[in-house]
């Protein structure tokens, strides 16, 4: 990936953007060391021609007899009218567009309550709807359009002035944008407006399309690639949500996404439900009311149905876009396993594919140069040798956004797995080891949702949490990949929550960047110790294996600090709350973390000596 473009191709540019459609009858788009160059001729806003459309869908989710329309916003240079060009489209689809409900008391699901029963019934607000024709978004405008590309918008099933019902993941999700693409493509009707017969076609399209957007508008691109609709030739999810299970649950327990601690599915449909009125009360007795209710099931937490078909990973067979996933390794909302899923099995199936991941919090786009390399290949087809970059592209600990390190995948192909032993102590600070000793005492900890997760690092001593520790590092050591705990315990009562949070010591109150605190977190059910699909209550005195992965991680451990390994069982940002006193008993024994080393075994002793 070049980095930065020469004195000579930056002049170059300049002379042509300020020559074209002097020196020569059409304004084209121009390119330069591989990417797109903003081009004097298509800069002017004022000469943009903007346009909104409705474009007409195969279902028919408001159940009102008739296709669901979807509203499109179209902005394109002004020669695609005036001189015939033609152009491939940036496309971006959301629920957010035509504005989401206010944040009111008692939206959010009742968390303080014991494991099993569910919280007192939540207010549902409603969505004042905002935005005015023809004008969906004026994101990426700016980005994208001066660089010779089309940009449209929509507004997902039932939001804004789009038919239909919001599913949040539901087959209709993936179907809007298709039919999107199948318009531009000239494969479905568009029409000038919502219950009109006026035609309108793409006569402007290249029939190239790429789709990108940060969040759920980074899940949406996701979804329309898994339909394998032609025409899609890459898409650049940031931060998507690749299901809802594993974005509202944890390996069979009910987990809120950080920050919004109570959310669940049904909370987001009333969040983005901002479309037509009149069909909002059917929508939400047949989705919200119906099948939300008796699908996502907060009293268990376990995977099923509903929530399987909900995940894009169980319907990629049929995509054939080129993916570029960013993502950060410290969002703790859309966590970083959502993107390295995903990021797996395009690479199982072969597909061009690379990954971008950074140090910080939720969003994040790749580099400009990144997205713009990958859609000038895939989208005006040019050779620039994008698909024979590294796969992987980290932003090393302190280093800027746009300076990302190269790996030739993810994990680092060095990294190797090792097992850490506990021994005891873990009431104060445990040791954390490649020897384990035999015969160790079991350990019990207290549960009590009131002491944070950050309050467990910090304190030496405490009968509320487990730590053990790795000795003080001679060097740093880079860890890559996914760590895995194996928890052998027993509980007090029939039902637990188990919390386990990987750090790096002393926990510092001032660090200048998360990675300084952070290593990864994870949560799981001890009662779904034999499947996320199966669990059953916790018999008191009986031991139960409960093995699960930690989320996705690349940091690199300063030399000076320990790894510290915290077991606790509610979590008072992410968990349910139940009454203080569940305790937990740990069999050091049989319990032990595997971490993916670079270096493997002989990295990390070398690290200890």
């Amino acid at each position: 990936m070049t980095k930065k473009h020469n004195v000579f191709s930056l002049f170059s540019v300049l002379f042509l953007t300020v020559t074209l459609g002097f020196a020569q009858d059409k304004t084209v788009p121009f390119f330069a060391d591989g990417e797109a160059q903003p081009v004097q001729g298509f800069t002017d806003t004022n000469d943009w021609i903007r346009h909104d459309l409705w474009v007409e869908t195969t279902f028919d989710t408001d159940e009102d007899g008739k296709p669901d329309r979807m509203h499109v916003a179209v902005t394109r240079p002004k020669q695609t009218d005036t001189e015939g060009l033609k152009l491939p489209i940036v496309y971006v689809t959301s629920p957010y567009f035509a504005g989401v409900a206010a944040d009111l008391p008692g939206v959010m699901w009742e968390v303080e309550h014991e494991l099993g029963e569910i919280g007192k019934e939540r207010v549902h607000p409603e969505v004042k709807r905002r935005g005015e024709r023809p004008i969906i978004s004026n994101s990426h405008l700016r980005k994208w359009v001066p660089r010779g590309y089309i940009v449209v918008h929509s507004s997902s099933p039932g939001t804004g002035l789009s038919d239909g019902s919001p599913t949040i993941g539901g087959p209709n999700e993936a179907l809007a944008p298709k039919a999107v693409i199948d318009w531009l493509c000239g494969r479905a009707k568009g029409f000038t407006e919502r219950d009109g017969n006026e035609p309108v076609d793409a006569f402007w399209s290249t029939g190239k399309v790429g789709m990108t957007g940060t969040s759920f508008n980074g899940t949406l691109p996701l979804a329309a690639a898994t339909t394998g609709v032609e025409g899609l030739e890459a898409i650049i999810p940031i931060a998507p949500n690749t299901s809802y299970y594993h974005y509202y649950r944890s390996n069979g327990l009910v987990r809120s996404p950080g920050g919004y601690l109570g959310e669940d599915i049904d909370v987001l449909y009333d969040f983005v439900h901002s479309g037509a009125e009149d069909k909002r009360p059917g929508n939400n007795k047949r989705v919200r009311d119906t099948e939300m209710k008796n699908g996502m099931d907060r009293q268990t937490g376990d995977l099923n149905d509903f929530w399987n078909n909900r995940d894009y990973l169980n319907q990629m067979a049929p995509m054939k876009a080129a993916l570029l996933m960013s993502h950060g390794f410290n969002d703790w909302n859309v966590m970083p396993e959502h993107s390295n899923r995903i990021y797996q099995k395009a690479k199982a199936m072969g597909l061009q594919t690379q990954l971008y991941y950074h140090q910080n919090g939720h969003g994040g786009p790749p580099p400009m140069i990144m997205m713009n390399r990958w859609f000038t290949h895939y989208l005006h087809g040019i050779d620039n040798g994008v698909e024979n970059d590294k796969q992987a592209w980290i932003v090393r600990e302190n280093d800027k956004h746009d300076n990302p390190t190269a790996y030739d995948a993810y994990p680092n192909p060095n990294a190797e797995d090792v097992t850490l032993f506990l021994n005891k102590g873990g009431n104060n600070i445990g040791a954390l080891s490649t020897k384990q000793n035999k015969r160790q005492k079991m350990e019990t900890l207290v549960d009590d949702f009131n002491i944070s997760a950050k309050e467990h690092a910090q304190v030496s001593s405490s009968k509320n949490r487990l730590l053990y520790a790795t000795p003080h590092l001679t060097r740093d050591l880079h860890i890559s990949g996914e760590a895995e705990v194996t928890i052998s315990l027993t509980s007090s009562k029939a039902a637990a929550n188990l919390s386990i949070m990987l750090v790096s010591l002393p926990y510092e109150e001032d660090a200048k960047v998360i990675t300084d605190n952070i290593i990864t977190r994870g949560w799981a059910d001890p009662k779904n110790y034999k499947s996320i699909r199966e669990s059953e209550p916790l018999k008191k005195g009986k031991f139960y294996d409960v093995t699960f992965k930690l989320q996705p991680d690349d940091q690199i451990i300063r030399a000076g600090q320990q790894i510290g390994l915290i077991i606790f069982s509610s979590d008072k940002e992410f968990t349910l709350h139940p009454k203080p006193g569940t305790e937990l008993t740990i069999d050091l024994d049989k319990t032990r973390l595997t971490l993916p080393v670079v270096g493997g075994l002989k990295a990390l002793t070398k690290a200890t000596e």
